[in-house]
């Protein structure tokens, strides 16, 4: 068919459904104006691009179902903020003109993720959100939609990102302790993950959603106490067992050891990279521009990650193998240690490793990971009950014990020295309880 012939194909269709796995058919009409636009934005390829960026980043090498991308996830926030906005719209009126500020916010908010998605943040030290709204910003084909749509529009989703919204419900729905996004990936991680512990009733949260005028603010009826208890129980879980798993720690810690092994050599001129690749080492020293940025996807950075195994830098091309391999580092828990004992201790393992041929910098290392719980970030939950609003710590001693913040600490290193490693463990570890004792 000649390209001309697509556009004389006949009217665009009068609705358009995608088949989702939790939310079943996401069906956007084109006489809704609100929907329409949506359908629009889908269709650039700034939102195509995140197709090809995974949800969860490089978990599948943990979790071998976790393959779905930004592009699902994002469709399920906006499938959710739908039902909720929509929900809450019918009881107050008042708020229908902010539909399309709160779907659009919702359909877009992930769209500045780059490759790995959040693993890129840590490798390359930038901000997603930062990204998105450059986008909403400078792209044409999404900003000037937004402003063909409502003058200002695009200003006003801006305002949903950076909490600004004169109208909090309408921020709060998209970016809160209890928002569309969380319950989207909370119910999508687990069941591509295959963990049980996200199983949350989305159906009766969304029935408890309420508007309070006075405020404007987004609050729970006192009913959806149980519902909520139990969504923040299931994020607990969900950070513990699948979000800050020790091996999703391993495969960060390898990725950024390779692009970091990667910048040093295409520093000296040993390395071979295309454009996008090339500038994406050098940040954050020189800053990305908008295409560069948008060229880069885990396509992209694997495909490179295959070629550096071949790499004559040994080095980087063990540590591309490793990932490419799943050839992964071990994970110790050391947390019980003081901060001098966890140093010491890793001291006496890259000792070893040196002995042993490896680089003890880039084959072990400590990480530690945080569960800060429940706070009042963003204002908190707040419940409607008795005629009050009070946030939803101070009613509940469940939520009181999920407040409480700890951290953990890993010890990284390769699975060749494990034996010699779990020995020296064993004593170390009863050198600390006598000096305990």
């Amino acid at each position: 068919m000649h390209p001309e012939s697509l556009s004389q194909a006949g009217p665009p269709k009068a609705s358009r459904s995608y088949h989702d796995p939790l939310h079943g058919a996401i069906t956007l009409h084109a006489s809704d104006p609100d929907e329409a636009l949506l359908t629009q934005l889908i269709d650039t390829p700034a939102f195509q691009r995140l197709r090809r960026i995974r949800q969860l980043g490089p978990a599948s090498l943990t979790f071998h179902g976790a393959e779905s991308s930004r592009f699902t996830h994002s469709l399920g926030v906006m499938a959710i903020a739908r039902r909720a906005f929509d929900q809450i719209q019918r009881r107050y009126p008042e708020l229908a003109p902010y539909r399309a500020t709160v779907l659009v916010a919702a359909l877009l908010h992930d769209i500045g993720h780059g490759p790995f998605s959040h693993t890129a943040e840590e490798v390359f030290g930038l901000q997603h959100e930062h990204w998105t709204r450059r986008m909403i910003r400078e792209l044409p084909e999404i900003h000037d939609a937004l402003e063909a749509r409502a003058e200002g529009l695009a200003a006003a989703v801006d305002q949903v990102y950076t909490h600004e919204h004169p109208v909090a419900l309408v921020w709060q729905l998209v970016s809160s302790q209890l928002d569309c996004d969380r319950l989207d990936y909370l119910l999508r991680d687990s069941y591509f993950t295959g963990a049980s512990y996200g199983q949350l009733d989305l159906d009766r949260i969304l029935m408890a959603l309420r508007f309070e005028p006075q405020s404007g603010r987004l609050v729970v009826a006192h009913k959806g106490l149980s519902a909520i208890e139990h969504y923040l129980v299931v994020r607990h879980f969900m950070y513990v067992q699948v979000y800050n798993h020790p091996k999703n720690i391993s495969v960060t810690w390898l990725l950024e050891r390779a692009f970091e092994r990667a910048r040093a050599d295409l520093l000296v001129g040993k390395l071979e990279a295309d454009p996008t690749v090339t500038a994406w080492l050098l940040t954050p020293d020189r800053p990305l521009s908008l295409d560069t940025y948008l060229a880069g996807d885990d396509i992209v950075f694997t495909y490179h990650l295959q070629r550096w195994r071949h790499s004559p830098d040994p080095l980087l091309a063990d540590l591309c193998r490793r990932y490419l391999d799943r050839d992964l580092l071990k994970t110790l828990e050391i947390t019980r240690l003081s901060a001098d004992q966890q140093n010491d201790f890793l001291h006496a393992v890259r000792t070893h490793l040196e002995q042993q041929g490896y680089s003890g910098e880039n084959y072990s290392g400590l990480r530690r990971t945080w569960s800060r719980g429940y706070t009042t970030y963003n204002e908190g939950i707040c419940l409607h009950s008795d005629n009050a609003f009070t946030d939803i710590k101070d009613i509940s001693p469940l939520v009181q014990a999920l407040s409480q913040s700890y951290e953990r600490t890993w010890l990284l290193y390769p699975r060749e020295i494990h034996p010699w490693l779990r020995q020296t463990w064993a004593t170390y570890n009863s050198g600390v309880v006598s000096e305990a004792e």
